[in-house]
């Protein structure tokens, strides 16, 4: 059993990463789609389940975008025999890092970023404002932190089927070249 976090900044690619690894027959789950992370109130602990959009001014700085361990923890369990592949970021991913096998992170300048956010149609997150400059602070963090992690760091700045082939070859070099992952290719 492998289960691999493919994290990131908003706009790397997350999502069409996964896109990509389940069009090649992986077990590939989107954290954002897939049930895995949801916003709560800081404050409370309290789910929102309906976030208000576009955010008011401060929003963020009283509410979070988290993943639910439990969520995780199935999913390492239904995946005892095969690889596995959760794509998404949350500010508590640092309570789940232990159910993952291997950590990939996505990283891309902030040029590109504002171009992704300000241009992608899948995900609102990002146009306003207050989200652009978030991901903007968030943006030089990611690779010293993850790299302090252990991850495995992929410049996501180019062609999608290349980071994706990127992702899979990370797995297979933490699993020391075991066959078996290339899905359908």
């Amino acid at each position: 059993m492998t289960v691999v976090w493919v994290t990131g900044n908003s706009g790397t690619g997350k999502s069409t990463v996964c896109e990509v690894l389940r069009a090649r027959g992986h077990v590939a789950l989107d954290a954002d789609e897939d049930g895995f992370s949801r916003w709560i109130d800081r404050a409370t602990g309290e789910v929102v389940t309906d976030p208000p959009y576009p955010v008011p001014g401060g929003w963020l700085d009283r509410y979070g975008w988290v993943i639910v361990r439990e969520r995780v923890e199935t999913l390492v369990e239904e995946s005892r025999s095969r690889i596995a592949f959760l794509c998404g970021s949350a500010e508590n991913e640092a309570d789940v890092l232990d159910l993952f096998d291997v950590i990939v992170c996505l990283v891309i300048n902030d040029d590109i970023l504002r171009h992704r956010l300000a241009t992608r149609t899948t995900n609102p997150f990002g146009h306003h404002p207050e989200e652009l400059a978030a991901a903007l602070k968030w943006n030089p963090r990611m690779r010293p932190t993850y790299e302090s992690r252990g991850a495995t760091i992929i410049d996501a700045s180019k062609p999608v089927t290349e980071v994706a082939d990127s992702v899979i070859a990370a797995v297979q070099e933490r699993r020391g070249g075991a066959s078996g992952i290339d899905g359908g290719r």
